[in-house]
């Protein structure tokens, strides 16, 4: 049992994302494919391969700074979100501690206090949980024109990130309370909050500093996509549980999906190209199908659009909180391709 306990640990050194070739644009072959974590990476860790590992990450090159994460449209690449939302629960349940709000620091910033490698892991998800709980939280960065492990930039990006969001967390009218601001001498003496279940793991990493102060990674197993739960993305699951309190029935959630005109012909291509099968095709006993969207598990990368033939399907930015809770139905029709 400890030897299997001390494996999960030492994997949890593992700072590269996981990649799941089925949410990938290139992957599925979406009309204009995707090259935005080759784009975004600072360190040219990411290049492109074959189908079947489109997206080849040089571990060697890879700092771990998750900016490839934070951009990536249809969560083909991503990090376990469950430590860093344990760990502003963990704070804001906290009846004392030593700093007034709950905090993520960069490793590289001299903050005290859970820690990541880079703020650029941090994603709306965690932002909108964390107005979701009423957590006031500070993002602290270090000086980020100067860090080898990020961007200089990751202050602003973290910025839309915020924005992002705020705008999810309007229909609840209760906007999350994110401070982003740099290190300051101050913060050294933010203590390190450790949930009960993380108080055992962290007995295994004393004398290791740099590993005390962080949030412990844990690798994604990979994904079952024979569980159609399992094809959503932590980042959107997360995303949707976060609407909270629940917005009013008239509310607009802010939550990009496809729409179906009648201009469409049957064809297979926006299910084919939908990176976490959002878009089903359900065919009927009498010949016809209906074209169903799961809300909740859309990420809004917009595949589908993209890559329809005739160009039948258009955006929709928001949507009533009612959509979210059964399949809409995108179209039915009598005959199929």
């Amino acid at each position: 049992m400890l030897q299997g306990v001390l494996a999960r640990l030492d994997d949890a050194g593992n700072h590269v994302p996981r990649f799941t070739a089925p949410r990938c644009l290139l992957e599925r072959q979406a009309v204009g494919g995707c090259d935005a974590c080759h784009t975004t990476c600072p360190h040219d860790a990411i290049t492109f391969g074959m189908l079947g590992s489109s997206i080849q990450i040089d571990p060697d090159l890879c700092t771990g700074c998750g900016l490839c994460v934070q951009v990536c449209p249809s969560g083909a690449l991503e990090y376990n979100l469950e430590p860093a939302l344990q760990s502003v629960r963990d704070q804001q349940d906290l009846a004392q501690r030593a700093a007034p709000d709950a905090s993520l620091t960069c490793a590289r910033s001299g903050a005290g206090g859970p820690s990541l490698p880079c703020l650029g892991r941090v994603t709306p998800a965690l932002l909108s949980a964390a107005g979701a709980w009423g957590a006031p939280l500070a993002l602290i960065h270090g000086d980020c024109a100067a860090c080898p492990v990020g961007a200089p930039d990751v202050p602003e990006r973290l910025e839309r990130v915020l924005d992002t969001a705020q705008a999810l967390r309007a229909p609840t009218r209760k906007p999350a309370q994110v401070t982003v601001r740099p290190a300051t001498p101050e913060d050294a003496s933010r203590s390190l909050t450790v949930s009960r279940r993380g108080a055992f793991g962290a007995l295994f990493r004393v004398g290791k500093q740099h590993l005390a102060q962080g949030i412990p990674e844990s690798p994604l197993p990979f994904v079952d996509w024979s569980v159609p739960e399992d094809r959503t993305p932590q980042e959107w699951t997360w995303r949707a549980r976060s609407l909270k309190p629940t917005p009013p029935e008239g509310a607009a959630i802010p939550w990009p999906a496809p729409l179906v005109d009648d201009t469409c012909i049957d064809c297979p291509v926006c299910a084919n190209v939908c990176p976490t099968d959002a878009i089903t095709r359900d065919l009927q006993p009498d010949g016809g199908v209906h074209l169903l969207l799961n809300l909740g598990a859309c990420t809004g990368c917009m595949a589908c659009l993209h890559s329809c033939p005739p160009q039948a399907i258009h955006a929709q930015t928001h949507w009533r909180p009612a959509a979210f809770t059964a399949p809409l139905l995108l179209r039915e029709s009598d005959s199929v391709m």
